[in-house]
């Protein structure tokens, strides 16, 4: 008997469904077990590409110590303003709200976003919250983040609202902590240093409805095939006489969440004359405010909402020291 052919699949079966994602805000549905107190991530807007030169530090690099060319991505990160207080506890299919506890100082522009109500007692919502806290029923503690786009280049006076997780050793510290920062801005320099690493969660680039030789990567099929050649070759067997979910076809492509882990921070800085190229970036223009470079590419494209958190499962052998760059290339990307 001849060798049976075989050939790798076209297109990963790991990111099914592949389905519009409700929003462009990303949803983290983990976060870090880590026992440091604090906020456990950030989020900023996508302002694009460029590339810079470091020095490899990298233990058993085969360019260890040598200049290097990196590609970066820069996301502009604004003052998050802490808008509320969400306690957690156990439920039966898993976590449950118990209580928020809201500011009175909130952001001009998040009636835009949500609807503030005329009447409301903070003071009455920290006692039943510091309740719950005492009575050992919350298990967990996020913060309701408002990022502000009217600080950046986005062109858009509507505000994104992110949940970020409160870091900390015990529940009673994670709530001191969150009590402190309700009403105030946390920066970005204040939760992630250089040469850290992140997760990068986003909303990736949508094409609308595709075929499935640009959604899955199939062949084309030769000149003289019947019915067409931009299409599956055979949609399955017989038996089982349906089509099985696996088949590649048309639909949906783009506009997915995706997570990239362990994104290191190359820089993290402020102003628009060390970083932003001549005549801006491409469809974003000039970063005025505070800014993260991260290395290699993010989801989604200019102007989307990038959401970073603490690394879950951070590599052993990843360099923790702040790098080295030597040259940062602010050239025109658009030829001027």
């Amino acid at each position: 008997m001849g060798r049976r052919a075989h050939r790798p699949r076209r297109g990963s079966l790991a990111y099914m469904p592949r389905v519009r994602a409700p929003g462009p805000v990303a949803r983290v549905r983990s976060w870090p077990e880590d026992g440091r107190l604090g906020l456990q991530g950030v989020a900023g807007y996508k302002a694009g590409m460029l590339q810079l030169f470091m020095i490899d530090d990298k233990k058993g690099s085969l360019t260890s110590g040598q200049e290097v060319c990196v590609p970066a991505t820069v996301i502009e990160t604004p003052p998050l303003a802490i808008c509320a207080v969400r306690l957690y506890g156990s439920g039966t299919r898993g976590l449950r709200a118990l209580t928020e506890v809201w500011t009175k100082d909130l952001p001009r522009e998040i009636s835009r976003k949500i609807k503030v109500p005329k009447k409301y007692d903070p003071e009455k919502a920290i006692e039943r919250a510091e309740s719950l806290v005492a009575s050992g029923k919350v298990q967990e503690i996020r913060v309701l983040a408002c990022v502000q786009p009217s600080l950046t280049n986005v062109p858009k006076k509507r505000p994104d609202i992110v949940e970020i997780r409160v870091g900390g050793s015990s529940i009673q510290e994670r709530w001191s902590y969150a009590k402190g920062v309700l009403g105030k801005t946390v920066r970005a320099s204040e939760v992630f240093k250089e040469g850290e690493y992140a997760d990068v969660l986003a909303i990736t680039k949508g094409k609308g409805f595709q075929g499935p030789v640009k959604r899955w990567g199939v062949k084309v099929l030769p000149r003289k095939s019947e019915g067409g050649r931009r299409q599956v070759g055979t949609l399955g067997p017989w038996s089982p006489p349906r089509i099985m979910w696996s088949v590649p076809a048309a639909g949906q492509t783009g506009y997915n969440q995706r997570t990239e882990f362990n994104k290191r921070i190359l820089k993290i800085g402020s102003g628009e004359k060390e970083i932003t190229p001549k005549g801006g970036f491409l469809r974003y223009g000039p970063v005025r405010g505070e800014y993260m470079v991260v290395s290699g590419s993010v989801p989604g494209p200019t102007k989307r909402l990038v959401q970073l958190r603490k690394p879950v499962r951070l590599p052993p052998t990843a360099p923790t020291g702040q790098p080295s760059i030597t040259y940062i290339d602010t050239s025109s990307q658009q030829g001027i």
